[in-house]
């Protein structure tokens, strides 16, 4: 048996016509308009009777429209019965379960009713068939009960060039002894699998959280980790950079399903990732009502342990350097001294720059860097590459107080900030919808301060190239409406910034005067804490 869930789109404009054609107040029948005529006369004959005449109108006019609501068959009590029903069913479909959320057994069910996903759900004997790209769902001899679908399963179904690049998987019920399907297990697991690329906008971060981790995440989090996860296109460096997520999500070592040729068995095997917004997670469509925040804790309880590692390193290596220099007088009291630096910087916050290569790069960084130490932060500039480990970006971002960026996938590095933090996203021209899109609201989502520093004309690289009154300065919403390549020809790939540090410091002070305020809200409520412990 398959069955299929398709969205319905419908024209408002067609929808709000007929909703009126149907709404028995607007079928304004004789004895309505008779009625209706009547009260008008009975008004404009009593007018001299002043007051009285009114009240006496209004009075007959409610006993007539009680009258209406009580006989049965009249035009106003058929609405009043509709719009019962109508709060019935609404009431109904909202508390209905989403598509293919409860499957029979010896069931194929596809959901291919949302924009960016198709999901399908194979429950019964699942078995893989690497060879020829498929799953089988095995059926009992007799049955007549057939299913053959198809799935590319990436969260960017709309796209078709990226599409086109993803393994299509083939999902068959037979039943048993039917000569293509798999005669018998290999590996027999016990628990589900989910099917998952690793292919697509592979490289660009924000994709890997946005069309892979992030519904990885959404997909997997009510199996409690019992759970096989199957990957097509299985790449090692994908593996080495997310694994300590992966194993967050999975007890079981993943499975290269291209290249394994045993058949797998399982009791059930979700095709496809669900995914919910930009970067977000929505509480209401979670088994447990999970966050966005819940999936940091989990980011954190994933890198814990690498970064203790590193931390352990650096240690051992610093003092393999101390032992390994010379203890004169004057080499002591200059790491008195600076540990003594050390310690007063310790107190002031830590703001990291993001800082990028090529195109919508900060022209004058080091302007910026020396501006925040000004302000009273210590500064660190981070230049993440494709091969940069994650548990290093993590650790730096996690222990800092403000990160500044210019808007590109790099701000998907927001996340691993802790909540309440600040967040500076540099917006160039022609960006203001996708930088608040994409990392402003799931920012505050977060739960951190979020602050956009909207370039001005005279801080783009774009002054110089275009006449001071061309659309491209001007009007960016007018040269976006021309299409993405115009976009991405002009203002991502073909624009720089260069900060006015006049008005960016005021930026900075506003970020210095959030953290002073976090931190004087923490030590109020630590002293509370201290005179409420019992003595």
């Amino acid at each position: 048996m398959v069955h299929h869930h398709r969205a319905s789109l419908l024209v408002h404009q067609q929808r709000k016509g007929e909703a009126a054609a149907e709404d028995p107040l607007h079928a304004d029948g004789g004895g309505m308009k008779e009625l209706r005529g009547r009260l008008a006369d009975y008004a404009c004959h009593n007018r001299k009777h002043g007051h009285d005449a009114l009240l006496r109108m209004l009075a007959g006019f409610a006993l007539v429209s009680c009258l209406l609501l009580l006989l049965p068959g009249s035009p106003v009590s058929a609405a009043m019965d509709e719009l019962l029903q109508l709060g019935r069913r609404t009431r109904h479909d909202e508390e209905a379960p989403p598509p293919c959320a409860d499957v029979a057994n010896g069931t194929v069910c596809c959901d291919r009713s949302a924009l960016r996903t198709d999901v399908c759900v194979m429950r019964g004997d699942v078995r893989t068939q690497g060879a020829s790209n498929s799953l089988f769902l095995l059926l009992r001899p007799n049955s007549s009960a057939a299913a053959d679908e198809r799935i590319r399963p990436y969260t960017r179904k709309w796209e078709s060039s990226i599409m086109s690049t993803i393994d299509e998987l083939r999902l068959r019920s037979a039943p048993e002894g039917d000569a293509a399907a798999p005669a018998r297990c290999d590996v027999r697991h016990g628990i589900p699998a989910v099917v998952l690329p690793t292919g697509g906008y592979t490289g660009n971060v924000y994709h890997e959280f946005n069309d892979g981790i992030i519904p990885l995440y959404i997909t997997a989090r009510h199996y409690n980790k019992k759970v096989v996860f199957v990957m097509l296109e299985y790449h090692d460096w994908w593996m080495t950079k997310y694994g300590h997520i992966v194993e967050q999500l999975s007890d079981y070592p993943p499975i290269d399903f291209a290249n394994d040729r045993r058949t797998h068995c399982f009791p059930e095997a979700v095709v496809g990732l669900r995914i919910h917004d930009e970067l977000a997670i929505d509480a209401a469509r979670m088994p447990a009502n999970q966050t966005i925040q819940d999936f940091r804790q989990m980011l954190d309880d994933a890198h814990r342990g690498r970064i203790q590692t590193i931390i352990k390193e650096e240690e051992e290596e610093a003092a393999a350097a101390a032992a390994a220099a010379a203890t004169a007088p004057a080499e002591i009291e200059r790491r008195k001294q600076q540990q003594h630096r050390g310690s007063k910087r310790n107190d002031r916050p830590r703001l990291v720059i993001v800082s990028r290569n090529g195109s919508r790069a900060i022209e004058n960084e080091a302007e910026l860097v020396r501006a925040a130490e000004g302000a009273g932060f210590r500064v660190a500039v981070l230049q993440p590459r494709q091969d940069t480990e994650l548990a290093k970006m993590y650790r730096a971002l996690n222990a800092s107080d403000v990160m500044v960026g210019v808007h590109g996938a790099a701000m998907t590095h927001f996340l691993f900030m802790r909540p309440g933090s600040v967040f500076i996203q540099v917006v160039p021209l022609g960006t203001d919808w996708a930088a608040e899109t994409y990392y402003g609201e799931p920012a505050r989502r977060l739960g951190l301060r979020y602050m956009p520093y909207k370039i001005l004309p005279s801080e783009s690289s774009l002054y110089g190239q275009y006449a001071k009154d061309d659309p491209v300065l001007t009007d960016p919403n007018t040269v976006n409406a021309k299409g993405w390549q115009v976009t991405k020809q002009v203002y991502l790939d073909g624009q720089n910034v260069r900060l006015d540090m006049a008005r960016f410091r005021l930026q900075l002070r506003q970020a210095y005067g959030h953290w002073a305020a976090q931190r004087q809200r923490r030590r109020a409520d630590s002293g509370n804490t201290q005179r409420r412990r019992p003595m």
